[in-house]
């Protein structure tokens, strides 16, 4: 079915009279937001072994320039397990607090160095209010720019990035797996911020030791390096296919308050990708964005039922429900990229004291 036609579809009733309420109906009612759990134990069976594969080569391998496919391999699946923690933190996965807890510290923490903590209130705030200029941290830590306004609050070097961040954007996801990393170590000390502070140290200090021992005592310092690098470049592309499509050039909200309610703000601002057993696979089911906003709570298996009724509740309703192949979603974000930096790149806006300025 192409959704693309649903975005110009002429719609056969008013959208006011759409409700999340009824919308939820139908989803409860076939079992959608029931758990999967012995789906989620054969998935993390799946990514611990395909992980462990690659720690089994990389120490069959030894000293050698073969070890930089392996570091593209580990990359790839590290990145798979980030899903487990994600789909833990919304309860997806199991409903136990403690449960979860466990999943999210080992996939976050201990296997990819980032802070669990730090990400489930992040992320939470992010689908209260997704692409809200004010209300969305995911927006707000970005160096790209989704409105001319945010032009002035970078720095010097920002700026120059935002002037081409079409094409810097996608190439600095490179750092995004490092950025992760870095704002663990700073979560953590700053007082007040985590839960479990001691714990969450605990095992990124684990994690680090266990890695950097095993690349500088295998390997010589350079292939080391050249493996560290590669892997963390792997894993941060990887992140950034998965979030890039995601919001970028969707509804845009600012102010000091939400103006859509639930079941349109998380319609409008967001857009999935074509579903298919491949797609479903590498975005861990996060190409069906819309229907993971609408019900964050649901297991990964039940959002391709969910994205089936979702399209028929807005073709009733008249709501654009945005979907797209897997290459024009990302050209869509490029060129939404370069259209509200363009301002900026031809000289139309300046930043004096802070202050965005028309140029003369």
């Amino acid at each position: 079915m192409s959704t693309n036609a649903l975005d110009s579809a002429p719609p056969s009733a008013p959208a006011q009279s759409a409700t999340f309420t009824e919308l939820l109906k139908r989803v409860k009612k076939e079992g959608l937001l029931d758990l999967q759990a012995g789906w989620y134990y054969r998935r993390i069976a799946l990514n611990m072994g395909m992980f462990l594969a690659g720690v089994a080569a990389f120490f069959v391998v030894g000293d050698s320039p073969w070890q930089l496919l392996i570091a593209v391999w580990c990359g790839v699946w590290c990145a798979q397990m980030s899903f487990m923690f994600h789909d833990a933190g919304h309860k997806s996965m199991f409903r136990a607090r403690q449960s979860a807890t466990v999943v999210g510290y080992t996939h976050a923490n201990l296997v990819n160095g980032f802070s669990y903590g730090w990400w489930v209130n992040h992320h939470n705030r992010h689908h209260s209010h997704p692409n809200h200029l004010s209300l969305d941290p995911d927006i707000g830590r970005r160096t790209a720019i989704f409105d001319i306004k945010q032009y002035a609050t970078r720095t010097p070097v920002q700026r120059f990035i935002v002037r081409y961040q079409a094409v810097l954007f996608f190439i600095l996801l490179t750092l995004e797996s490092y950025k992760m990393q870095k704002t663990a170590v700073k979560m953590i000390a700053k007082r007040g911020e985590l839960k479990q502070p001691l714990l969450e140290l605990g095992l990124i200090l684990l994690r680090q030791a266990i890695y950097l021992t095993c690349l500088f005592t295998v390997l010589n310092p350079v292939l080391a390096i050249g493996f560290l690098l590669v892997q963390q470049a792997v894993m941060g592309v990887y992140f950034g296919m998965i979030f890039a499509p995601n919001h970028k050039g969707m509804e845009i909200r600012d102010g000091e308050e939400e103006t859509l309610d639930w079941l349109e703000r998380q319609v409008l601002t967001s857009r999935n990708i074509n579903p298919s057993p491949l797609m479903d696979f590498m975005y861990g089911g996060l190409n069906y964005q819309i229907e993971h906003h609408l019900f964050p709570a649901m297991p990964q298996k039940s959002l391709a039922r969910a994205r089936e009724l979702t399209i028929e509740y807005c073709q009733e309703k008249g709501i654009p429900y945005h979907e797209l192949g897997f290459w024009a979603s990302y050209k869509e974000v490029a060129n939404f990229l370069h259209d509200v930096s363009a301002p900026a790149r031809h000289g139309e806006v300046t930043v004096e004291n802070g202050v965005l300025k028309t140029a003369a």
